[in-house]
């Protein structure tokens, strides 16, 4: 059996789940790529009576036919194929019936693609659920899928038979740092922390992909294997990722096209200008399922009503991909190791380092003492178009403070030299006139090594927080 990294809340869930004495019905959603399937074979593994995996882009029939394989291998007698997903699950149900087993565990994966128009599929798992297994005690039904706002709508919110049926509502995120960093450990590779983060800055917590790490090479050659040359395995990922995903993809396209230009975000006003898509509920549709699949991030900047709120791209290989695979170039076996220290890499490893610190704000609030304070986190813009001053990181503190964090990522100890000890003191001023706050403000600096110890950072910074925080 492999190793599992991490997810010990999921598998504390599922333990209680196979020892429990009531029939569950629980939906696994998440990112493509990021272990759901693994995760549920290996905690069910032996456990699991039938299981059956949709097939993108299939016909009903072919489906059914799918089905008919899946089933025989339990159940070697049967004779009758299913001609239709009522006739499929009652061959299920009455097989199910006759084992004697403690936990009937069925797992149904990628069903998004199962419910393929006019099918009836989610109708036939409606009345196996409410006619059948949830008046026992001993069924467990495990839907899973890429497609988050599918398996939401169709499954956990939906207002048919199904309605308030589910039991349990799982969300497998990616891997933090420290996930990550056992992952190549049991892989016995050696790199450290600074280049651990430096494939993090491209692969974000997807598994899958850090499963094509080699412990041979430097995180600056495994980019560049993985990204850039002919056979790499990411080098045609985007366009596999989203139309695996998504109906009509190309607008999700869109959408994370314009964010990809807007470090900082955009309105959803702005994102219609931009993509020049009708604003109405398609456009709220596609935005949620973005969100809900990971790759955007919704939020409000420092004091900001909701109707100002930002959208964000915040999929690691996707900000990636636009920053430096999008252009299509032939392959070039040693493009991302020449572009190391290029003005360009230097604008993108600073933003994705950033991220990085936003997708571990529990880390960075324990290593400021603060895991249990409550807190807001957001950013800030400055109002004034002659000012500019911007700090991507906000954290509004209960006991009356708010850190003010600036994130910087470098090779070294990070400096503050005399200019950019006035960029931060006339910052800081701007922030607390046009806010007004009267909280106390502690500048916290988030870095790969630390801050140089010299009058400057003595005189200004409260907090250092370096990246070893960050995989605690």
């Amino acid at each position: 059996m492999e190793t599992v990294i991490g997810r010990l809340e999921e598998i504390e869930l599922f333990n209680n789940i196979l020892t429990g004495n009531r029939s569950e019905f629980m939906v696994v959603y998440g990112r493509r790529r990021v272990g759901k399937t693994f995760l549920i074979r290996q905690a069910f593994k032996a456990h699991i009576s039938f299981q059956l995996s949709g097939i993108a882009n299939a016909s009903t029939q072919e489906l059914l036919i799918n089905f008919d394989k899946a089933f025989k291998k339990i159940n070697k007698k049967s004779a009758t194929p299913a001609h239709t997903w009522f006739d499929a699950f009652t061959l299920l149900e009455t097989y199910l019936e006759n084992i004697k087993v403690k936990r009937k565990v069925i797992f149904i994966d990628e069903l998004p693609w199962l419910d393929t128009p006019n099918s009836q599929f989610i109708k036939a798992l409606e009345h196996f659920w409410n006619s059948w297994a949830s008046a026992r005690k001993d069924v467990v039904l495990i839907t899973c899928g890429s497609a988050a706002s599918r398996m939401i709508n169709k499954l956990i919110n939906n207002r048919g038979g199904l309605h308030n049926r589910v039991t349990k509502r799982v969300k497998i995120v990616p891997f933090t740092l420290k996930e990550c960093e056992l992952f190549i450990q049991s892989k016995n590779s050696v790199l450290d922390r600074y280049q651990i983060i430096q494939l993090y800055m491209v692969f974000g917590g997807i598994p899958f992909y850090w499963n094509e790490v080699s412990k041979q090479l430097s995180a600056t050659q495994n980019i560049q294997q993985i990204c850039f040359n002919e056979n790499g395995l990411l080098r045609t990922e985007f366009q596999n990722l989203f139309s695996s995903l998504f109906k009509n993809f190309d607008k999700h396209v869109a959408i994370v096209t314009a964010l990809a230009k807007k470090a900082k975000g955009l309105t959803r006003v702005e994102i219609v200008t931009a993509t020049k898509l009708a604003d109405g509920g398609s456009i709220s549709r596609i935005l949620l399922e973005l969100d809900e699949s990971g790759f955007i991030r919704k939020y409000q900047p420092f004091q900001k009503k909701s109707r100002s709120s930002l959208y964000q791209l915040v999929d690691f290989f996707t900000l990636f991909y636009f920053r430096y695979l999008a252009s299509g170039t032939l392959y070039d076996n040693n493009k991302w190791i020449n572009s190391q220290g290029l003005p360009t890499y230097k604008a993108w490893s600073g933003y994705a380092f950033e991220q990085v610190c936003l997708y571990h704000i529990n880390q960075i609030k324990n290593a400021l003492q603060i895991g249990a304070v409550d807190t807001t986190i957001s950013s800030w813009r400055s109002n004034s178009a002659s000012n500019g001053a911007q700090i991507d990181l906000v954290i509004d503190r209960r006991d009356q403070v708010i850190n003010l964090c600036e994130m910087k990522y470098s090779i070294n100890s990070f400096t503050i030299d005399k200019k950019y000890d006035q960029d931060l003191r006339n910052k800081i001023a701007a922030f607390k006139q046009q806010t007004g706050t009267r909280k106390a403000l502690f500048l916290t600096m988030l870095t790969t090594f630390g801050t140089t110890n010299n009058n400057y950072a003595a005189g200004i910074v409260q907090n250092n927080v370096i990246m070893d925080a960050l995989f605690l």
